[in-house]
């Protein structure tokens, strides 16, 4: 959603710099600044943050799974962090931390 959301923004941008009118006052055509007015609810429309409908979702947001927090737990260790790049993670966990 958020590799998307950049190029939407970054598209509109342009396309409001393109069909902005040329102030007749500035024979060059390059817009200024103040030409460039946009309202806010139009602005606005298109980054409405997306709401968590079910609570499957709100759960999941929330905790964890016990393989993400042993993950984690190792990559806190630099010793199994480093372990884990070479001889993968459940190796380096395994000698660090014991069965998982």
């Amino acid at each position: 959603m958020r590799s998307l959301l950049a190029p939407l923004i970054v598209t509109l941008a342009l396309a409001v710099l393109c069909c902005c009118e040329k102030d007749p006052k500035d024979p060059t055509g390059s817009p200024s600044a103040a030409s460039i007015k946009i309202k806010k609810e139009v602005a606005n429309a298109f980054v409405k943050r997306q709401k968590r409908s079910s609570l499957y979702e709100r759960y999941f947001e929330y905790y964890k799974s016990p393989m993400e927090q042993m993950h984690e737990r190792c990559e806190n260790y630099p010793p199994c962090d480093y372990l884990s790049d070479q001889i993968g993670f459940s190796m380096a966990y395994n000698r660090f931390f014991g069965r998982y």
